[in-house]
């Protein structure tokens, strides 16, 4: 069975780096039905974050990329959080070390800074000269843990030779082997590092594709020594490119957000990012770009997902965002972006959900809501922006305002289609007409020069708010006149 596997650290927010990997293991998976699975490793102590666990978990709900198993979603495979499964690795470090290919290292912090700082005065690569690789597991040894003195376990590396591992995205890639550090495998703190950890845990959750950041690249020949070692077959490894800014450096967060929590907050829907994401280094070979969930899971493929880094450009989410929100029905719209919602000064869900549906096209991501509903809620218009000062300065505008006012207050069915037939008596009785006539009115109701169509809007504004507007605007445009 195929079995791939998400296996983030629980050090913050969930990247949209990592979500994008957790979606391709998933994708992948479910093409081939197989399996996703979540483990999270927290091996590194130091840098985990409360609440870090829950988040993910949370998110990669959120986004619709469910695993199969892990944590909160059980499995025959667990613990799937590696801080439960120490007595596990402590097992198999020695088996390593009895095998000869790990030993014991007693060098301190001191004589390693020393080490690192004399090879980069020298221009050399920093990395471990190897002093303690020649003890045997002896006398001396069995001294010195006797002791306590405090150890790393490091793995043995061929000095000569070639490792070389083979990627399903990049091919054949060699690793010269005098290159490779003896990596520390188990910290004096008795935990695994990454590189032992996740070989263990991959073979015994028999994982079968590996599929990661580039960034793991230099270290999967390490990765494939220790399942040689352990007398093991590997999984298959295909390592992801980078997602980039659009100056082509390393998506960070000084040039914008990358957590997945971020674009949650403000609003964008998890299907568009989802779909964003997953062209984010994978080509469907065709010009279509919008996807469903189910469309990407049958058409995904890693013989299409490229080498080079991927731009994160979010205008293109931006636009995928309003696509996705322009699908929506009124109702649904609502239901979603209730939380993103000012005060409503009254309004109730019905009334709201009309108000939402005339700006629904125009709509990017629920963030823009108060800006976009504030025509309808807001109780007083605010009239001294100075793209009104246009239609409103002119004494024009107390002529046309005044002669709406009057038509207002003689219609006998307030609708959209009544008011626009009053707004042409007042063409005729004023002469006034075009741009002169219209903006000036919608700056009298809405304080604003842009937006839904006047008649879209006092279909949904009472004839009492529209006159105590137009009279506000009226009271305003005499004091502008006045002033002139």
């Amino acid at each position: 069975m195929i079995r791939t596997r998400f296996a983030p650290s629980p050090t913050g927010f969930l990247h949209v780096g990592g979500l994008r990997t957790a979606l391709y293991n998933y994708l992948f998976a479910k093409r081939n039905a197989g399996r996703f699975i979540l483990r999270i490793e927290d091996t590194d102590q130091n840098r985990k974050v409360p609440g870090a666990i829950e988040n993910l978990i949370e998110t990669l709900k959120w986004a619709n990329v469910i695993p199969d198993e892990g944590p909160e979603f059980g499995g025959d495979f667990g613990p799937y959080i590696q801080s439960q499964r120490l007595d596990i690795y402590r097992q198999h470090i020695q088996s390593l070390i009895e095998k000869g290919h790990a030993y014991y290292c007693f060098c301190s912090i001191d004589r390693l800074d020393a080490l690192r700082k004399q090879q980069t005065a020298e221009h050399r690569q920093p990395r471990y000269d190897n002093h303690c690789r020649s003890r045997s597991f002896g006398t001396e040894v069995r001294q010195r843990l006797s002791n306590n003195e405090p150890y790393v376990i490091r793995m043995k590396t061929p000095e000569t030779g070639t490792v070389e591992i083979h990627d399903l995205i990049r091919g054949d890639v060699p690793f010269p082997a005098d290159q490779l550090d003896d990596q520390v495998l188990m910290k004096s703190d008795g935990f695994p590092t990454y590189h032992l950890a996740n070989v263990v845990d991959d073979h015994l959750m028999q994982i079968s594709h590996v599929i990661r950041g580039e960034e793991w690249l230099p270290s999967t020949p390490k990765h494939q020594l220790l399942y040689n070692y352990f007398g093991w077959d590997s999984p298959q490894f295909a390592h992801l490119s980078l997602l980039l800014n659009p100056d082509k450096s390393k998506l960070s967060k000084r040039q914008g957000d990358v957590a997945a929590e971020d674009y949650r907050k403000k609003g964008y829907l998890p299907e568009a990012l989802i779909n964003f994401l997953a062209l984010l280094g994978w080509n469907p070979g065709t010009d279509q770009e919008i996807f469903s969930m189910e469309e990407l899971i049958r058409e995904f493929s890693l013989e299409r997902v490229g080498k080079s880094g991927a731009i994160f450009n979010v205008e293109k989410l931006d636009w995928m965002n309003g696509h996705y929100i322009r699908t929506l029905s009124p109702e649904k719209l609502f239901h979603l972006s209730s939380g993103f919602l000012p005060d409503r000064n009254g309004w109730n869900d019905s009334q709201t959900i009309s108000a939402l549906a005339a700006i629904q096209e125009s709509l990017t991501t629920f963030s823009e809501l108060p800006e976009k509903t504030r025509l309808f809620f807001t109780e007083a218009v605010n009239y001294d922006a100075p793209d009104l000062q246009e239609y409103l300065d002119k004494p024009e505008a107390v002529t046309i305002l005044e002669s709406l006012i009057s038509q207002i207050e003689v219609i006998q069915d307030f609708n959209g289609d009544s008011f626009v037939l009053a707004i042409k008596t007042v063409q005729k009785t004023t002469g006034i007409k075009g741009k002169p006539l219209w903006m000036t009115i919608r700056a009298a109701l809405t304080g604003e020069t842009h937006g839904p169509e006047i008649h879209v809007i006092t279909n949904i504004l009472s004839r009492e708010t529209c006159a105590r507007r137009l009279q506000s605007a009226l009271e305003y445009a005499r004091r502008q006149t006045a002033r002139n």
